[in-house]
């Protein structure tokens, strides 16, 4: 070849050989000069084979992307595959590692902060927490855009931040916190970025009004030590926060329940052109194996999902109501009969 015949004549002989004896000085130059020239060469296809190439402008080079394999994914998979390039930090060695994009779309006290701890258990899916709960952050569509784009691209920092080799990232977004005012702005994003929505919902929608008037009362009174706490993680911490007893409103009670699920079903069909999943956390919390569907649905290793936290209105509603007979009494004879007696 070209290059081995280049390299082939300068050998120890042939200077040896041919070089004036008179001249040791030019002999050496030209040696130094040869070798820088087969420098170069070896060089250039050194950077060849690490992905850098020279531009126009003499001396200077720029990096050239590394171009991931092609994932062995169904087609129907392949706008819900990411490979995002956070600002902040390398991805490194997991930079061709694909990434999945989710949301779990939930109401307060339906269960989502302990469904989340879950899914952090995980060693790779990073779920960020309520980050809308900033309202700043939902202040127009401009700024959830912004946030959304944040998250997705491994740049928003939590502590449920995984490391670079982060398999499925997320968040969880209650519905009215941005989701219901944009609605149209909010389902096209999911569409076109490719994010799944992971529904989470009660079945019981009485003790979910139970568990909000005992954390909104709790706002005030810090029960636990002067600290207002939303989640427990010892038994001792749940049966104090359980002794506070609501009044319920049984005049709105009926009109609130349905208010619920029409809000809920209002959400699912707004959403139904995208891809997601319906959860329910009386579902999970009587099968763990519900979990399992979950990993699939984000396409992550299947494994064992552990949470700390703890129940706090635990048994019959009777223990945690303080007018049980007139809210009994109310619900007698309607649709929302059954949610006397659902334990979860």
């Amino acid at each position: 070849m070209a290059d081995d015949d280049l390299c082939y004549c300068f050998t120890k002989d042939s200077f040896l050989g041919k070089a004036p004896k008179k001249s040791p000085l030019l002999l050496r130059m030209v040696v130094v000069v040869l070798l820088m020239a087969c420098s170069l060469y070896i060089s250039s296809v050194c950077l060849k084979q690490v992905g850098i190439v020279s531009v126009n402008s003499p001396g200077i080079f720029k990096v050239v992307e590394r171009q991931c394999p092609v994932p062995n994914i169904e087609p129907w998979e392949i706008p819900y595959v990411h490979y995002p390039k956070p600002t902040m930090y390398s991805r490194a060695e997991c930079e061709c590692n694909p990434v999945r994009y989710f949301a779990i779309l939930s109401m307060q006290r339906s269960g989502s902060g302990w469904f989340e701890t879950l899914l952090n258990n995980h060693t790779n899916v990073s779920s960020n927490g309520e980050i809308f709960s900033v309202k700043i952050r939902r202040r127009n569509v401009s700024t959830i855009v912004e946030t959304l784009d944040r998250v997705y691209n491994l740049d928003w920092l939590s502590s449920a931040s995984k490391n670079e080799c982060t398999a499925a990232v997320g968040f969880k977004w209650m519905l009215n916190q941005g989701v219901m005012q944009h609605p149209d702005e909010v389902v096209e994003y999911f569409r076109t970025r490719g994010v799944s929505a992971i529904f989470l919902f009660r079945r019981n929608l009485l003790r979910r009004m139970i568990s909000v008037l005992a954390n909104e009362y709790d706002r005030g009174a810090k029960l636990l030590n002067g600290t207002h706490k939303s989640h427990v993680h010892s038994p001792h911490e749940a049966e104090i926060l359980a002794r506070y007893k609501p009044l319920i409103n049984t005049t709105l009670l009926i009109h609130n329940l349905k208010q619920v699920e029409n809000t809920t079903a209002q959400a699912l069909e707004y959403f139904k052109s995208t891809r997601h999943m319906i959860l329910y956390y009386e579902d999970i919390a009587k099968n763990r194996t519900k979990l399992y569907e979950v990993l699939d649905f984000l396409k992550v290793p299947q494994r064992e999902l552990k949470s700390r936290q703890v129940k706090i209105h635990k048994g019959s509603l009777s223990n945690h109501v303080e007018n049980w007979e007139e809210v009994q009494a109310a619900l007698q004879g309607t649709q929302y009969k059954a949610f006397l007696d659902i334990d979860y």
